[in-house]
């Protein structure tokens, strides 16, 4: 350990600083300074409450509050109570020494920090970390974490939430070369698809879908939808779920990039019945929200 992390090591939590400006000395200091991610934001239009996380090392912590501020002031403040920072005695100094050993990871690229970044600077949504699965023994955990862009969704996999998020941005980033036809990412979000002005709708594919019934067997409802989507201008992505049902089916989600955001279950004897199944039920709820007055 150097003198500066002896000495930053000593100090005790004053009064007269936030949780925010008391995390980021300390990573200032150390060399590892925090980062900060919102994962999500729940509860009504009227009275949100935000959730974020801070990423120090190899500490992660998260906090929620009313706004963002809060919520980041919370996260921190964990962070610090991780650290032993927050109370008056000193850190231990083994704490200390097991955060330093993930120094090494700030010479890699962080996917997630480049994307957070690439959002800011395209005025974009910042990307929102979903955590939809944690599987397998205590020792052996896998983690799988959506990643959300505007209109665009991606999966991870990991052996923790950081190393999923990781995966999911690395994901995201590809994708976004892949359509931006380079390395250079020129990809534009397309316009947010509202699902109440699906009613007012006078398209093809959605008359289609008001006037016919779903339940016409053999249908590659995939299809059904994909065309649907081009037509209206939203994104369809389908997550396989690793567990089978109790009666030994294959489970996925579809989620459209409506907003609300829209996210369908399907189940089937293969990959490719269930992601057909999840089609179906999509297309379902749409149907009924483009027929509903």
């Amino acid at each position: 350990m150097t003198e500066t992390d002896l000495a930053l090591a000593s100090q005790h939590v004053t009064s007269d600083k936030t949780p925010v400006q008391l995390l980021y000395e300390y990573g200032t200091k150390t060399g590892s300074e925090p980062f900060y991610m919102m994962e999500r934001a729940d509860g009504e239009a009227h009275q949100p409450l935000f959730i974020f996380s801070v990423t120090i090392g190899d500490v992660t912590c998260s906090g929620h509050g009313l706004s963002k501020k809060a919520a980041k002031q919370e996260a921190a403040r964990a962070a610090l109570k991780t650290l032993d920072l927050d109370v008056e005695n000193s850190p231990k100094s083994q704490r200390i020494e097991n955060n330093d050993c993930g120094a090494e990871a700030n010479d890699q690229p962080n996917p997630v920090g480049i994307l957070q970044e690439l959002a800011m600077q395209r005025s974009w949504r910042l990307p929102v970390y979903i955590v939809c699965s944690e599987a397998g023994p205590d020792h052996k955990k896998e983690f799988t974490v959506i990643c959300r862009l505007e209109t665009l969704s991606e999966k991870g996999t990991g052996s923790s939430k950081k190393n999923a998020k990781r995966v999911a941005a690395e994901k995201m980033l590809e994708k976004l070369q892949s359509r931006s036809g380079s390395t250079e990412i020129r990809w534009n979000p397309k316009p947010q698809v509202y699902l109440e002005n699906l009613r007012n709708s006078e398209l093809e594919k959605i008359l289609l879908l008001k006037r016919n019934p779903l339940s016409i067997p053999n249908t590659d409802y995939v299809q059904t939808m994909l065309e649907l989507s081009q037509e209206q201008g939203f994104e369809v992505t389908y997550f396989d779920i690793g567990e089978l049902t109790v009666n030994g089916q294959y489970q996925c989600l579809a989620e459209l990039s409506t907003v609300p955001v829209t996210v369908c279950h399907g189940t089937g004897i293969s990959c490719s019945n269930a992601h057909n199944d999840a089609a179906h039920n999509a297309l379902q709820y749409i149907k009924i929200m483009a027929s509903s007055k």
